[in-house]
């Protein structure tokens, strides 16, 4: 395996504040999603996600940080594509160990991916010049890999996780979609919360 935050580090420096639109988890749903693979992933090698930083990324806009962009106009063009859409559940499965994470995928596909089209055509809207890094499915990592990644057996993580036993899933909510500023200090994520926009008929 390879390490993440090396990896990313190539175009989303340590430190960096990066905007990012994300649908996020409650704390009860993040509990639900981590819980029966937090033994799996707490290896060398391997940082788990802490719950409070559970995330499903919608876009990362590579380079753009808050003072570089008008928020509450990118907020109020999204927020009125938002009105369209309808609360909608998503529903994650068991992790897959990737190169540079263990992840868990969800479904449906289709309205994730309209979301991510609103948003992302909204920041090109700004005028503001970056480079989109869309998720082109939804999926949450569980654990990124970090320093002595290549020391990690992918297959013995992969043999841990067919001993937990299933079948597993757990659902997401998602009524609203969020704005924030991220950054990574070579080991973990943490972002800002800059607004909430809410879907369609959900009240603050």
């Amino acid at each position: 395996m390879e390490d993440f935050f090396t990896r990313v580090g190539r175009i989303w420096p340590a430190g960096r504040r990066d905007l990012h639109w994300h649908i996020l988890p409650s704390e009860a749903e993040a509990r639900a999603l981590t819980a029966p693979y937090a033994q799996v992933v707490d290896r060398p090698g391997l940082q788990p996600v802490p719950v409070q930083w559970m995330h499903c990324t919608l876009l990362h806009a590579v380079g753009v940080s808050r003072s570089a962009i008008d928020a509450d106009a990118l907020v109020g063009q999204v927020r009125q594509y938002a009105q369209t859409v309808t609360p909608f559940t998503l529903t994650f499965d068991r992790p897959a160990v990737g190169p540079v994470a263990v992840e868990i995928s969800g479904w449906p596909g289709r309205t994730f991916a309209e979301l991510g089209t609103a948003v992302t055509e909204a920041t090109t809207g700004s005028g503001v010049p970056f480079t989109a890094a869309r998720s082109r499915y939804p999926h949450m990592s569980v654990a990124y890999t970090t320093a002595g990644a290549e020391d990690v057996d992918a297959v013995a993580v992969r043999a841990s996780l067919a001993d937990v036993a299933g079948p597993l899933s757990a659902p997401v909510y998602v009524d609203r979609l969020h704005l924030v500023e991220q950054w990574h200090d070579g080991a973990r994520i943490t972002w800002e919360p800059l607004a909430e926009v809410l879907l369609a008929g959900v009240s603050a």
